[in-house]
C-alpha cells in the first residue's frame, strides 16, 4: 500500500520541531487538557453580550490555520465537529502567539479557552486567552486536507477517512445514534438485553460456514457463532420472555458490496408472540429511528431513488411473486429440471445440483428481491428454507415468516418460532442431511423442557444503516471492515 502523503520530507521537519521542544523543556505529548465544551456545545453557548459569554475550553486537532500579522485564524476538529478560533498576539502574549505560528502544524492537537463572538461574516468563533499545544502530529493530513481518494487507503486507514471526509463522519455518527435509538426503543418495550457466546461448540441458527479455532484450555474444536438465535431461545425456556442481543455474528464466506465476514445482528425474541407480533415491532422501530434520528422518513439512495418508510407496508406472498415475476402459473407443480431450464432462458445461473426448492429461491433472490425498494413483508416462505419456524395452518409447504426487504435486500427476517421438539428435531434433521451429528442437541434438550409460543427477528445492523445512511457499500458503514492483510516487509 502507497501512502496516501508524500510525507518523507514533512515527517523530518515535523520531527525537529519536536525535538526542539522538547530540548527546551516542552513535552507535548505530556499534557492533559480539561474540556468543557464540545465545538458545536460551544457554538450554542454563544449570546449576545459578548461580555456575558461564557469561558469555554475546548480541544481538537487543527484543521486549518490562517495567519495573519498579529492575529490568526484556526480550526479544530472533534467529534461534535469543527470551531473557529481567533488567536490574537496582544491577547495571548507575545511568546506563546510565537509558539503558535512556528510550532503548530496542521493536524496537532492544542486545548483552548477564552470566549465567544460573532465574525463580521456571522460565524461563531472562540477569541483565545489560552492556547496548549496537547499532542503533536508527526504527519500531515492526506493531499492537504482534501481528503482520501484511494479505496484501499479509506479502509485501512479509516483514522485520516474520518479526519477528512465529513460523510463518512456523519455515516458513523448515524450508526452509533441508530444502536442507541434500537436500545431505547427495545428498553422501553420491556425487552431485556442480554450477551450470549461467541465461542460455540456447534455453529447453529443458519446455513453458513462457521470460522473454526481449537479451544487449548478444554482440548477440542469451537466456532465463532453463525447467528445469536439458539442462546436466546434457551432464555425463552428458562423464563426471560423478551430478550435481545446486539452482537458479532462471523460467517466464514464472501466479500463483497453487502456481505462482510465480520458482521453485527439484532436478534429480539418475544414469547407469547408471532411473526405478526414481529412485524409490529420491526414497524416501531423503524419509525422511532425516523422520528429521533434521521428526522424524516424519506430516504435518499445513492442513485437518487427516494424510500418512503411512512405510510403502509406492502405485504406479498413468496409464492406469488414467484408466480407473478415467472408468469408460469403451474410453476410449483413444474419438475425440478423444468425449472432450471427455465431460469437458464432467463439467465439466472444455478447450481446444477440444487434443490429443488433452491432453484425456486434462485429466482426470489437474484431477480425479485432487487426490485423490492420499497418496504415489503415477504411472507410465507417454504418450509425448507427455515427449518427453526412454525409450518403455517393455511399451507403447510411454508411456514410463518416474513423477510422484510427495503432497498432491494432483506433487512429483517422474522418467524413464529418452532416449539414443538419432535418437530423441531425432524426440521433441523432434514436440513443437517448426512451432518446430523452437527445438530445442536443442547438445544434441543432445552426446547424439550418445553418453550412457549414466540415470536424471533434478526436484523442486520449493517444493512440497516446501509439503507439509513444511503451509501452504496457495508464498507462504508463499517469502520475497519475485513480486508487481507498487507505483505510484511
Amino acid at each position: 500500500m502507497t501512502n496516501p502523503t508524500d510525507t518523507s520530507d514533512l515527517f523530518a521537519v515535523r520531527k525537529a520541531k519536536l525535538a526542539e521542544m522538547k530540548e527546551s523543556g516542552f513535552n507535548p505529548y505530556a499534557q492533559n487538557w480539561d474540556r468543557s465544551h464540545f465545538s458545536t456545545e460551544a457554538i450554542d453557548a454563544w449570546v449576545e453580550d459578548e461580555e456575558a459569554s461564557p469561558v469555554v475550553r475546548c480541544a481538537g486537532r487543527v484543521i486549518a490555520v490562517r495567519v495573519m500579522g498579529k492575529a490568526s485564524f484556526a480550526r479544530i476538529l472533534d467529534q461534535k465537529g469543527t470551531l473557529q478560533i481567533y488567536v490574537q498576539r496582544d491577547k495571548i502574549g507575545t511568546d506563546a502567539y510565537q509558539f503558535f505560528k512556528k510550532k503548530i502544524d496542521i493536524g496537532d492537537f492544542v486545548g483552548v479557552e477564552g470566549t465567544l463572538f460573532k465574525t463580521k461574516t456571522g460565524e461563531v468563533t472562540l477569541r483565545l486567552d489560552r492556547m496548549e499545544m496537547v499532542s503533536k502530529a508527526l504527519r500531515p493530513l492526506p493531499e492537504k486536507w482534501h481528503g482520501l481518494t484511494d479505496d484501499d487507503a479509506i479502509y485501512r486507514q479509516r483514522y485520516l477517512d474520518l479526519i477528512s471526509n465529513e460523510d463518512s463522519r456523519r455515516n458513523f455518527l448515524l450508526r452509533s445514534q441508530i444502536i442507541s435509538c434500537i436500545r431505547r426503543y427495545l428498553d422501553e418495550q420491556q425487552f431485556l438485553e442480554v450477551e450470549t457466546p461467541i465461542l460455540q461448540a456447534e455453529a447453529g441458527g443458519a446455513a453458513a460456514r462457521p470460522f473454526t479455532t481449537h479451544f487449548n484450555a478444554l482440548d477440542c474444536q469451537f466456532n465463532l457463532r453463525i447467528a445469536l438465535e439458539l442462546y436466546l431461545k434457551r432464555l425463552l425456556v428458562g423464563g426471560f420472555d423478551k430478550v435481545y442481543e446486539i452482537g458479532r455474528n462471523f460467517r466464514n464466506e464472501g466479500l463483497s458490496r453487502r456481505h462482510n465476514p465480520e458482521f453485527t445482528m439484532l436478534e429480539v425474541y418475544e414469547a407469547y408472540s408471532d411473526y405478526r407480533g414481529m412485524m409490529k415491532l420491526v414497524r416501531g422501530m423503524i419509525e422511532r429511528i425516523c422520528k429521533d434520528v434521521l428526522k424524516t422518513t424519506q430516504i435518499e439512495r445513492y442513485d437518487g431513488q427516494v424510500i418512503e418508510l411512512g405510510g403502509e407496508w406492502r405485504e406479498a406472498r413468496y409464492k406469488d411473486l414467484i408466480l407473478e415475476y415467472t408468469k408460469e402459473s403451474e410453476w410449483f407443480s413444474w419438475s425440478r429440471d423444468q425449472k432450471l431450464a427455465w431460469c437458464a432462458k432467463d439467465g439466472i445461473e444455478v447450481n446444477p445440483e440444487a434443490e429443488d426448492f433452491e432453484v425456486t429461491n434462485n429466482v426470489f433472490e437474484k431477480r425479485i428481491e432487487p426490485t423490492l425498494i420499497q418496504p415489503t413483508f415477504v411472507t410465507h416462505l417454504p418450509k425448507e428454507l427455515i427449518p427453526l419456524a412454525k409450518i403455517s395452518a393455511d399451507d403447510p409447504d411454508t411456514i410463518e415468516v416474513f423477510e422484510l426487504c427495503i432497498n432491494g435486500q432483506e433487512i429483517a427476517p422474522a418467524y413464529s418460532e418452532q416449539n414443538d421438539p419432535l418437530l423441531q428435531r425432524e426440521q433441523l434433521e432434514r436440513q443437517a442431511g448426512e451432518e446430523v451429528q452437527k445438530i445442536d442437541e443442547d438445544f434441543l434438550l432445552a426446547l424439550e423442557h418445553g418453550m412457549p409460543p414466540a415470536g424471533g427477528m434478526g436484523i442486520g445492523i449493517d444493512r440497516l444503516v446501509i439503507l439509513l445512511t444511503g451509501v452504496s457499500s457495508i464498507r462504508d458503514i463499517i469502520l475497519f471492515p475485513s480486508l487481507k492483510p498487507m505483505p510484511k516487509n
